[in-house]
């Protein structure tokens, strides 16, 4: 090998210290640790920024990349979780693969836990700099995984949000299935007579998105259907259905779930009897039909919410309260309405509008405490008022329960199929709450309207469209790069594998195998790389590239040989 040749073969990093504004460089010294980070093993170049991720910061990089001849890359920063794909791109577009670029976090780490001790955070990014020296000079190029895409979109779920989303995505052109388990469309929507906070006929709105469904060349309408099983990847989906009866499976690139959510069962609750006891959403055919003819009504508001079993509130329910007080006194204004909350949710100068016209109207609002619950009693209720400190009795022929929406029985069985995972009270759980709002963490599968939170019309329109427009992000692309730092069974290792299958057992992706000849295979398009299968692998054969054993140990010895 020639000097050039060992020259072209030597490490060289360049490491970049972020100021992150106040962030990080408000706390530490980020110029004496760049000075540091400069006199570690393998570093040629190392500077600090103000903002890294800014292009100023983006062309110091690149421009040190090439004057410097670097062949590894570490910025100490704030998070991979929103800059890595930003700073992989910036050294792919340099010249470097972008697995050579590794990324340490001194923000959420370290300066934002450690505010109080600014000498012990500063050591503490020292060393996590040092670490991340050493790793890097651990990687290795990776390839992206390239996938052809299927340009078909799957929508579960026929309430407006799947409409919605359906309309959304054959409109821009790809072809779309709307499944629906029930034999219509609409969902509750249905059964509504007028969403707040307009007043608008509920039938005009769900009459125009079925009209709308039926109508478009590149969507196809599945009612009465239900699925049976989901295999695949991003991309190349195949998922079984039957409809009545009829077995068939739809081959498609990316899944909305848009299944909304469900209605809980009043049974036990403040008397609920469904005659003069009844749930907010009972009482609506009765003021589309004309058939309320109560003179003294009570609402009782977080019927069934906000206690030890559902601790959440469920977002509708005041504003549905608001609503349908309001039309009650439209319709017969000597009508007298109370309503008993524990906290009245209405959100934005709008909806805060709507409970000034509320209160404008004669209708009557009594707070209750948690632990003084309202007590249901023979044509009247029971209700402690905290401003006067005693009990009020109130006349009542109608009682009204505003109970929450709750998540589907059947949506653990959905989330197996997709795997994707539940929150604590069964809704889908989305990949990340602001970052990510309408994916799921799982790869082509999004998320959409009540299936994962309850929300009202508007927002579930908005939802729908958001999942569709993430959707076509995929859908618009013949192929689809997809990450490279999987894990792997190289051929060098199959000799230590035992068949044992353990690695399939505790894959949360379903991504390990057993192909025809018995031997184990990773689907590298399934997996994530999340490492539980290489740490259950009893004989160590499987290898999780990007972290092998290697490299994560020379993080380990550089910390120790401190």
């Amino acid at each position: 090998m020639t000097e050039e040749e060992k020259k072209e073969d030597d490490v060289r990093v360049g490491v970049f210290i972020c100021h992150c504004g106040s962030n990080i460089g408000g706390l530490i010294d980020c110029k004496g640790l760049a000075d540091y980070a400069g006199t570690l093993p393998g570093v040629t170049h190392s500077e600090d920024n103000l903002y890294t991720c800014s292009e100023t910061g983006l062309t110091a990089i690149k421009t040190a990349i090439k004057e410097n001849n670097l062949n590894r890359v570490v910025v100490a920063s704030c998070t991979p979780r929103t800059h890595e794909p930003l700073f992989r791109e910036c050294v792919s577009e340099a010249g470097l693969n972008p697995y050579l670029f590794n990324f340490v976090n001194i923000r959420d780490q370290c300066t934002w836990v450690h505010m109080k001790d600014a000498e012990g955070a500063y050591a503490k990014a020292a060393d996590l700099v040092k670490m991340g020296v050493a790793k890097a000079e651990k990687l290795e190029p990776l390839d992206m995984i390239k996938l052809d895409i299927n340009q078909v979109g799957l929508v579960i779920g026929g309430g407006v949000t799947g409409i919605s989303a359906a309309l959304n995505l054959s409109r821009q052109g790809f072809k779309t299935y709307l499944i629906e388990k029930e034999a219509q469309l609409g969902g509750r929507l249905n059964n509504l007579y007028k969403l707040f906070p307009h007043d608008i006929d509920a039938s005009e709105i769900v009459n125009r998105l079925i009209s709308n469904a039926n109508n478009p060349k590149n969507l196809e309408v599945l009612t009465s259907t239900q699925i049976v099983n989901i295999h695949g990847f991003v991309g190349n989906y195949e998922v079984e259905i039957t409809q009545n009866g009829n077995n068939k499976t739809l081959k498609v690139g990316t899944i909305i779930v848009a299944v909304g959510s469900s209605l809980l069962d009043p049974k036990g609750l403040f008397g609920y009897n469904g005659q003069n006891i009844i749930t907010q959403y009972e009482l609506e055919p009765k003021l589309k039909n004309n058939q309320i003819k109560a003179k003294d009504i009570v609402m009782i508001q977080c019927a069934g919410s906000r206690n030890d079993k559902r601790p959440y509130c469920s977002s509708v329910c005041c504003m549905t309260a608001l609503k349908n007080a309001l039309i009650i006194k439209e319709k017969n204004p000597d009508t007298h309405i109370s309503i008993l909350f524990r906290d009245l949710y209405t959100p934005g100068t709008e909806y805060e509008e709507y409970y000034r016209k509320a209160r404008e109207k004669g209708i009557i609002f009594i707070n209750y405490d948690v632990d003084r619950n309202p007590n249901v009693e023979e044509n009247q209720v029971r209700v402690y008022n905290e401003y006067i400190g005693e009990d009020m009795l109130i006349p009542y022929d109608l009682l009204v329960l505003s109970t929450p929406l709750v998540a589907n029985t059947d949506n653990k069985v959905l989330a197996q199929m997709l795997k994707v995972p539940t929150e604590s009270n069964n809704f889908f759980l989305e990949a990340h709450v602001k970052l990510r709002p309408s994916d799921f963490a799982t790869a082509g599968v999004f998320i959409g309207g009540s299936a994962k939170w309850p929300v009202d019309i508007t927002e579930s329109i908005a939802q729908g469209y958001s999942a569709a427009s993430r959707a076509s992000t995929i859908l618009s692309h013949k192929t689809i790069e997809v990450d490279g730092a999987t894990s792997n069974l190289p051929v060098y290792n199959k000799n230590l594998c035992s068949g044992c299958e353990i690695c399939m057992k505790v894959c949360p992706f379903h991504a390990i195998v057993k192909n025809e000849d018995d031997e184990i295979e990773i689907i590298e398009a399934l997996c994530k790389g999340c490492g539980v299968c290489g740490a259950t692998c009893t004989n160590q054969a499987i290898v999780i590239k990007h972290f092998t054993d290697d490299q994560i140990m020379s993080e380990i010895l550089a910390y120790g040989g401190k």
